[in-house]
């Protein structure tokens, strides 16, 4: 039967074959022509059979690498095993530009090439992550500002062989040129003073430049500041005020707030009484000051993100930083150092002479403090009242007498044979207390930390 059939397909493929020769140059010839000839798009889209071409760059669309400005910064360090995503131009009112890269390494990877990085490059480093796999680094060098944010990254679909998870690493710089332009002047919240002038601290960061700003408090976002009313202060603490003045240290936050604003008077009220939340703020940014060059002995500021460890110190408490911050070093009693009965900070509380002594004095000796009970500190000190001390603070108000005559109590009472632990400390104690940190031979006050400041190295 199929033998039958292919004569028949043979005859009617010649009668077409005849048609098309005999009417070659008709209308009809040519649409056959056209419908059977090959779609000439493919000579220069040829499709690769097995994949999609909706899915394929169409002409004219060549994919082209992101690439770093030509005036990015040299001196900052790149991960080089890592692929440059996006830039974003300078933008808002500070300039400051974003570069993100994703690189295929593990985090701590980057976080320790980071920080060996900013370290070996003599970056003055202002934040770091407090572990190896995620976080952000906030450095100053000159009068360039950088924070490198290093955030693991879960990858969907991956393609084969390749790594399940990934790293993100987002650098943003700014320039602060005119905080160190000779005879330019800086009229900001931040510091009101003039470039060159010699009370000038410099640079001073943006105040939209976000974690940077909120995450720590180096002097060189204090402004200095001069009291109209220490004549009404203790003679022998006057110096004190007035030295920590110019350093900054009271410089306070107007309310806190996330604008990183800042509010100066000259009242510094030396006969007020100081509150916890006070005191923590002046302790931490007098510590931060007196060691601007030295990171390993400043105190981190904890972020928005950590668990508060006090349920009255919210983590939108404009204090929370620095109050969290003090609980995580270990400073100051919390569950975080094994006193699960410190759930309350009592921010508003008045400061006692013995709270003062046990936040203050471990940053003095930077070592473990010694053991001690009350026949040791009343045979040491011979306070009448030594057994109204709180047994916490024992072990401190004995390391202080071991300071000899840069003990705080010396400093901040003179001779006494009366701690009165239980009374509110003024805020010219307080001052008193935080004009030297560290013990006899081997420490700095805030008249010296001023000097280093002016210093030109």
């Amino acid at each position: 039967m199929l033998l039958c059939k292919r004569p028949v397909t043979f005859f009617s493929l010649a009668v077409l074959l005849t048609l098309l020769s005999a009417c070659g140059n008709t209308p009809t010839a040519k649409n056959w022509e056209q419908s059977l000839a090959a779609d000439p798009r493919l000579q220069s889209n040829p499709v690769i059979f097995g994949q999609n071409p909706a899915s394929e760059p169409l002409s004219g669309q060549n994919q082209t690498s992101v690439q770093l400005p030509a005036d990015f910064p040299q001196e900052i360090p790149i991960y080089t095993n890592a692929k440059l995503e996006e830039i974003t131009p300078a933008s808002g009112a500070d300039n400051r530009v974003s570069a993100r890269w994703l690189s295929s390494e593990p985090s701590n990877f980057i976080t320790s090439f980071y920080r060996s990085q900013f370290q070996k490059d003599n970056w003055q480093i202002l934040q770091q992550p407090t572990d190896d796999v995620e976080g952000s680094f906030a450095a100053r060098r000159n009068d360039l500002l950088v924070n490198v944010s290093i955030q693991p990254q879960s990858v969907t679909n991956p393609a084969p062989n390749q790594p399940q998870a990934a790293t993100l690493i987002k650098i943003e710089y700014v320039r602060n040129s005119t905080a160190t332009t000779p005879g330019t002047s800086t009229v900001t919240a931040n510091n009101p003073t003039q470039a060159g002038d010699p009370k000038f601290i410099g640079p001073v960061p943006p105040a939209s430049w976000g974690s940077i700003a909120e995450n720590q408090t180096p002097a060189s976002t204090l402004s200095s500041q001069v009291f109209s009313d220490l004549s009404k202060a203790p003679e022998q603490l006057r110096q004190y005020i007035e030295d920590l003045g110019a350093l900054g240290v009271f410089t306070s936050a107007a309310s806190a707030t996330k604008t990183n604003s800042y509010t100066t008077t000259n009242q510094f009220e030396p006969s007020k009484i100081t509150t916890r939340r006070e005191y923590a703020r002046w302790l931490v940014t007098a510590n931060n000051a007196m060691y601007a060059n030295n990171p390993a002995k400043q105190i981190r500021l904890a972020s928005e993100t950590t668990q508060p460890s006090f349920s009255d110190v919210s983590s939108q408490d404009p204090d929370f930083p620095v109050i969290q911050g003090l609980a995580e070093a270990g400073l100051i009693p919390s569950a975080l150092s094994g006193d699960s009965t410190a759930v309350l900070f009592r921010p508003d509380a008045p400061l006692t002479r013995e709270q003062l002594l046990l936040w203050k004095v471990p940053l003095d000796t930077r070592q473990a403090l010694p053991a001690a009970n009350l026949a040791a500190v009343k045979e040491t000190w011979g306070f009448q009242d030594t057994g109204k001390i709180d047994p916490k603070a024992l072990r401190a108000i004995l390391a202080d007498f071991q300071n000899g005559e840069q003990a705080n109590i010396r400093r901040v009472f003179g001779y006494t044979t009366l701690l009165q632990p239980k009374k509110p400390v003024t805020r010219a104690e307080a001052a008193a207390a935080l004009w030297y940190f560290g013990t006899q031979g081997e420490g700095i006050s805030a008249n010296e930390a001023q000097q280093l400041q002016r210093s030109p190295t």
